[in-house]
């Protein structure tokens, strides 16, 4: 089958199959994706993290179900939920397509459930290539969830043009709720489940590492404000500059179950896509994107050539060494490269 073009003639089964050829990193695969590289760009990438029991994936349901209804027929919607793989079995439940059943039967919609395969950072290392065929396939707005792991998702702002992370109330205390790390990545902080007690602590924690964030900012004398948005300038740049105002993210509040919020979250989205294209950093996190996949792709390219080209009683030699104490892994490793 020759996927490329069964992909973008429309073929939903075809589509599928591709996207189990990219996750098992096959030669037919990687091809494919050669072959439809010219025609993607022009999806936009919502990203969707935050700590499990948050509600991510009831609120990616709600998303998907507001851009299909929107005016003028709606949006092709692909959804892409990584679920995290047992450390034992390699198993993965992909069980969040259990929270999309609003979404079955529309052709409009594509939901993709893959595992994570031990890969850290909140994605499956062959998320990209996903995400990729996926734009090709012609869909405008393509969510990924990610594993829901914590404070180390960070992959996730990486691949996606807009993040949003999700926060919950009554999940622990305040401070563990605002660790730095996951909150840095946040295009768009949400508190899903707002109608439990103890939101507006919650909200005043993330407003208050915000301000922490931004210790010296002000907000724009002549700027306009919007409900739950700011924009403020950079402390070291004087309105006189004329430079780009960066972006504050706003904190919104949603009960994903009962579609409350979804509306004002889709409106920050789109406020934020339009911040970044007037601002240029738009195509400055795609380059930065590309010049991340394109590292990791060189490292893993650079390995497998290595490991093909060195014996295996060579590498096994080397170990040995270390488990002795005889040769550090540093020397260990610039002897081995040497041989390449």
């Amino acid at each position: 089958m020759n996927y490329a073009s069964e992909v973008l003639r429309g073929n939903r089964l075809a589509l599928a199959r591709l996207l189990t050829q990219i996750e098992n990193e096959t030669p037919e695969g990687r091809a494919a994706l050669a072959a439809l590289y010219s025609h993607t760009g022009r999806a936009y990438r919502i990203g969707v993290t935050g700590a499990p029991g948050t509600g991510k994936s009831s609120l990616v349901n709600q998303l998907a179900l507001h851009y299909r209804r929107a005016p003028g027929g709606g949006q092709r919607v692909a959804v892409v939920a990584v679920d995290p793989s047992s450390p034992f079995t390699g198993g993965a439940i992909l069980g969040d397509r259990v929270r999309m059943r609003d979404l079955s039967g529309d052709q409009g919609v594509f939901i993709r459930s893959m595992a994570s395969r031990g890969s850290l950072g909140g994605l499956a290392a062959a998320t990209s290539g996903v995400v990729q065929a996926l734009d090709a396939a012609g869909f405008e707005v393509i969510l990924v969830e990610t594993v829901g792991a914590g404070q180390a998702e960070v992959d996730i702002a990486r691949l996606a043009h807009t993040t949003l992370v999700i926060e919950a109330p009554g999940l622990g205390d305040d401070i563990q709720a605002i660790k730095a790390g996951i909150l840095e990545i946040a295009d768009v902080l949400v508190i899903n489940k707002a109608d439990r007690p103890g939101v507006e602590s919650t909200e005043r924690a993330l407003r208050s590492m915000l301000q922490l964030g931004h210790p010296t900012a002000r907000v724009f004398q002549n700027h306009p404000r919007k409900p739950g948005h700011e924009v403020v300038e950079a402390p070291s740049a004087p309105p006189s500059t004329g430079e780009a105002p960066l972006w504050l993210p706003p904190i919104l509040r949603t009960v994903a179950t009962e579609g409350q919020g979804i509306a004002e979250l889709a409106a920050a989205i789109e406020q934020h896509r339009q911040h970044l294209q007037a601002s240029g950093e738009l195509e400055q996190r795609e380059l930065a994107r590309l010049r991340a996949e394109l590292e990791l792709l060189l490292r893993e390219t650079l390995v497998a050539r290595w490991r093909a080209r060195t014996p295996d009683e060579r590498f096994a030699q080397a170990l040995e060494r270390i488990a002795r104490r005889e040769l550090s892994p540093w020397q260990a490793a610039e002897e081995l490269a040497k041989e390449c």
